[in-house]
């Protein structure tokens, strides 16, 4: 039995958030956050677990956005695909020297 558990954003959508959008924007495209801590305000979290059969090795993703007076300040996208394959995501780690954290706020 596969188990899945949190918000299944498609990279489509997380490429569109850019630094200056709002929180409904970014919410408009991400959907609301599995986790907003009351602690942590201005940090929104999209956790992504995935683990196929009794016997599969889990495949984890987090996408994190930072705000700064309600405006996006800061994003990063965490992946942790312990197996192999052919994911646009794990063919991005791989050129990266399979580096776990990308701060994808510099990119443009």
């Amino acid at each position: 039995m596969d188990i899945q558990q949190g918000n299944i954003v498609e990279q489509e959508a997380i490429d569109q958030v850019r630094e200056g959008m709002t929180r409904s924007q970014v919410q408009f495209l991400l959907g609301t956050p599995m986790i907003s801590d009351p602690f942590h305000a201005d940090r929104w979290d999209y956790p992504y677990y995935f683990v196929r059969g009794r016997r599969g090795e889990p495949r984890r993703r987090w996408f994190i956005v930072y705000f700064e007076n309600d405006r996006v300040a800061r994003i990063e996208h965490r992946i942790d695909w312990n197996d192999a394959g052919t994911s646009d995501d794990r063919r991005a780690d791989a050129e990266n020297d399979a580096e776990p954290s990308i701060d994808t706020a510099a990119r443009d």
